[in-house]
């Protein structure tokens, strides 16, 4: 009777919801322990190995202008450490305070984000022909590719990487192949692997490389005026953990070859090699903004010890959330290195 008796006792106490709640917390406190701890180590990292690098001292007289500074008969398309922007049309997503905080990854516009130095674009849509990011829609994406002509339309030699793909989840905008085409054909430097060996006067007066990746539309075919989703290749980590991510983007750096034997755009870690977290649903930090602050600040860090390792030559597509000016001059700086033999 009292054996039963306990037994009943223990399935009880092992339902109580206190010591569900009480479980919840104690993987909270945690997990928020890790984080402190991996952004402690950056800190750290940063303290004894410095932010020294090829080209590090360098500054643009103009970002709207970087790469017609540096001399389009001189610079060839890969010796460019492109800077670039990720989800970069979520400026005005969702409802301000409300939904924003949770989607959006970039405060300037598309235009805006070109003009202060970035040269690769990341934009999602839906069915409708809207940028998205997860559920979230936001404006046409006619606002983006209106951006994007506009500042072709203000520079001479700035060439541009514009990445269009269909956010998970969704179906491909119908025909959208042909719409690209029809609204930036002009501009469009056709899918050729030629071109990654041609310096940016050989590309004139053509400038805009379109990547265009469908979930189930015919990928774009060699020769024609947008380039397949082979092109531009990912390695997707999910982390809002800073020296993890830190570290992955150097593994997967480290198993590519150097850029001048590559036939595509190699990208590593987040969604290329990315300075950026994301914010995960165990954790009760959700917004973008203090969870990618994490490790924007290390940008610089992560150039000096990709040298530090002889990764240098390896470096290509480096991309953030909320751009700034800092993580341009970096990325100009090691372009102008490789240009002058300096790297």
């Amino acid at each position: 009777m009292s054996s039963s008796s306990n037994s009943n006792d223990s399935g009880k106490k092992g339902s109580n919801p206190l010591d569900a709640m009480g479980a919840f917390f104690s993987s909270q406190v945690n997990r928020r322990k890790l984080v402190t701890s991996e952004k402690q180590a950056l800190a750290t990292r940063l303290s004894a190995g410095g932010e020294t690098f090829p080209g590090s001292e360098h500054r643009p007289a103009d970002r709207k202008k970087w790469m017609a500074e540096l001399g389009p008969e001189k610079v060839r398309v890969h010796q460019v450490v492109w800077p670039g922007t990720h989800d970069s049309a979520t400026n005005k997503i969702g409802i301000p305070f409300v939904t924003r905080p949770f989607a959006q990854c970039q405060s300037l516009s598309v235009y805006e984000q070109l003009a202060a130095g970035a040269r690769v674009i990341d934009v999602r849509v839906q069915e409708e022909r809207r940028v998205c990011h997860g559920v979230l829609a936001t404006y046409s994406v006619d606002v983006v590719l209106a951006d994007v002509k506009r500042f072709l339309g203000e520079t001479e030699s700035e060439v541009v990487i514009l990445e269009v793909r269909t956010e998970f989840g969704h179906e491909d905008p119908p025909e959208f192949d042909k719409y690209l085409v029809e609204q930036l054909g002009e501009h469009l430097v056709p899918q050729d692997e030629a071109v990654f060996h041609k310096t940016i006067a050989e590309l004139l007066p053509r400038r805009l490389i379109c990547v265009w990746k469908p979930r189930k539309s015919p990928a774009p075919k060699p020769g024609e005026p947008l380039w397949s989703a082979g092109y531009l290749k990912d390695n997707w980590i999910d982390t809002d953990l800073p020296e993890t991510k830190f570290e992955s983007n150097i593994k997967f750096l480290g198993e590519q070859p150097p850029v001048a034997d590559r036939r595509v755009f190699f990208r590593g870690g987040d969604y290329r090699v990315e300075n950026t977290v994301t914010p995960q649903a165990d954790n009760p930090v959700l917004c973008v903004k203090p969870v990618t602050r994490r490790i924007h600040g290390y940008a610089r860090l992560f150039i000096a010890e990709v040298f530090a390792k002889g990764l240098g030559d390896k470096l290509q597509v480096f991309s953030t959330d909320f751009i700034d000016g800092d993580f341009v001059d970096a990325c100009a700086g090691v372009t102008k290195a490789r240009v002058d033999g300096a790297a």
